[in-house]
């Protein structure tokens, strides 16, 4: 385990790369709640959290960025909790109310996820069909500006109804980060997905560098949304 200033640095390294896909200078490190230390000092725990392979620098004199490691470890120890606003419960319920057919209802709920989380959503349905949505959130992600990583996701997309069977034969009775090595998206991917009854799943799928405290309050809801659907079966 990082001890409490160690942990306060590389969760701000991590969150200040997720809202900016850029690499996180020192300066803006030390003002971070927990760090409070001068730049320099900051710099110092920066070289031991590289040694631990927490975070890396992509170019000489550029800021850090979070390894998967750093990814992982921040997802399990360090992330805050995510509060959904009344205005994202809200559209979320609206969503699901949109059709009494589970079918069409969950895909709608796909929708409303994708814009949410500004990434892309995908549903498993059943033991063979699946839908996906937002893929033009995704692509417009940084991370994807790189054709060779669009074909790369591109290919995992092609393959999506085999991602999803996998997917589908483990239970995920909480929302799962699956992310980097672990991400049947790919490797470049980071996913939040949780088993529904009946017999569906439910994922939020965007890059490495995802907002995974937003969508694991999205899926809880999601949960709680879906308990309390009762379909129209007539």
């Amino acid at each position: 385990m990082l001890d409490d200033r160690k942990s306060a640095v590389l969760r701000a390294v991590v969150q200040s790369y997720i809202e900016t896909a850029q690499p996180v200078g020192s300066a803006n490190v030390a003002q971070a709640p927990g760090v409070e230390v001068s730049p320099a000092t900051v710099r110092n725990y920066f070289s031991e959290l590289e040694n631990l392979e927490f975070i890396m620098q992509p170019h000489t004199s550029s800021g850090r960025l979070p390894t998967e490691k750093g990814y992982k470890y921040y997802i399990e120890n360090l992330m805050p909790v995510y509060t959904l606003s009344r205005k994202e419960g809200l559209e979320l319920t609206e969503a699901l109310k949109q059709n009494n057919e589970e079918h069409r209802a969950v895909k709608s709920l796909a929708k409303a996820v994708a814009e949410m989380a500004q990434n892309a959503a995908v549903v498993g349905i059943g033991s063979h069909d699946s839908y996906y949505t937002g893929l033009s959130n995704l692509f417009a992600q940084p991370e994807f500006k790189d054709w060779n990583r669009i074909v790369s996701l591109s290919d995992v997309l092609d393959k999506m109804d085999e991602v999803l069977a996998k997917l589908r034969s483990v239970r995920f009775e909480q929302p799962t980060v699956l992310i980097g090595a672990d991400c049947p998206f790919g490797s470049l991917c980071g996913s939040v997905v949780v088993s529904l009854p009946p017999g569906y799943m439910i994922g939020i799928l965007g890059p490495m560098r995802m907002d995974y405290a937003q969508a694991t309050a999205i899926m809880k809801k999601i949960q709680l949304l879906i308990s309390e659907k009762k379909y129209d079966e007539t």
